[in-house]
């Protein structure tokens, strides 16, 4: 009998190649599962049945999250719903494998709460954007970061992935985004004028657009392309200066504020879908909250009216 280990190895190998999930998917997947099949402790494949899975369930319910400023906090559901989501598409692989194991369908995911959408108001958003108001290469990069992040709507892993050379002469950028799927997200003149001014101050080679400035890099090292958590930090910092104590924001607020505005604006749910890189609009559909706002002039003016 194949053991478990080598299963998931040829999972991860399958998901990468014959299902074009991303690194960072199969990354995931790998951690989830590795932890889960610790805790079973057997290495066979009809090691997973109903009770050891509930039994898995139980104890990550009671898991630490490890942060010192809320102890004894536990893992949130929706992070438990990653591990089952990582289990269930194990399972299918071994079924499709012919390999005997517990069906999928016994996997149910865990009920979670109403996502809540954070997303900052016009004057916040204003107040952040302003806020790098130096002229040196860091506030002239840091700015353009947040003017992109605000005119694109992109995930901070698709920003990280911006090539140094972007075409000007358009103000539609192709980005290959979640799920290996391709979009267009388009540049307001706000972005291409702050880009075009970091870039002209900008004297080194390299290939990315989004690169760490010389107060950031260690001595004698080469220019290194931002990463997600650097992007994170920035925005963390501006928050703070522009004053916005009342909210944690990171760049995905920042791409609700970008989904939230459009929508406010008249945009219509399909459209939004498709700036965003939805798969589903389901996704989309959190944000209609801001439409609430419209509904009592609405109610007022079109209900129980005389003819």
């Amino acid at each position: 009998m194949i053991s478990l280990k080598t299963l998931k190895q040829q999972f991860l190998e399958y998901t990468e190649i014959e299902k074009g999930r991303s690194l960072n998917t199969v990354k995931n997947y790998d951690r989830y599962l590795t932890r889960f099949l610790s805790f079973l402790k057997r290495n066979d494949p009809e090691a997973i049945t109903d009770n050891s899975v509930r039994d898995f369930r139980l104890w990550l319910n009671r898991q630490s999250t490890g942060n010192n400023l809320a102890i004894g906090e536990t893992l949130k559901k929706k992070t438990q719903n990653y591990y089952l989501i990582a289990l269930r598409a194990f399972l299918k692989y071994l079924a499709r494998q012919n390999v005997k194991s517990l069906s999928p369908e016994r996997i149910e995911l865990a009920k979670v709460g109403e996502r809540h959408i954070e997303f900052m108001t016009n004057d916040e958003l204003h107040r952040l954007l302003e806020a790098p108001d130096g002229t040196d290469l860091k506030n002239l990069r840091d700015r353009a970061i947040l003017a992109m992040l605000f005119s694109t709507g992109l995930r901070v892993s698709e920003l990280c992935s911006l090539p140094c050379e972007i075409d000007f002469s358009h103000d539609e950028i192709s980005i290959r985004g979640k799920g290996d799927k391709v979009r267009m997200v388009f540049l307001s003149d706000d972005a291409k004028i702050a880009v075009k001014k970091y870039l002209a101050k900008r004297n080194d080679m390299d290939d990315m657009l989004f690169v760490k400035v010389s107060m950031e890099k260690k001595h004698g090292g080469e220019h290194l392309p931002l990463s997600t958590r650097s992007v994170e930090r920035i925005v963390k910092h501006y928050a703070i200066k522009a004053g916005i104590m009342s909210k944690r924001v990171t760049p995905h607020v920042i791409r609700h504020s970008f989904a939230t505005d459009l929508l406010s604006n008249g945009a219509d749910l399909r459209s939004v879908q498709a700036l965003l890189g939805h798969a589903n609009i389901g996704t989309t559909q959190i944000y209609t909250h801001v439409t609430d706002k419209h509904l009592r002039s609405i109610h007022k003016q079109f209900h129980n009216k005389k003819k």
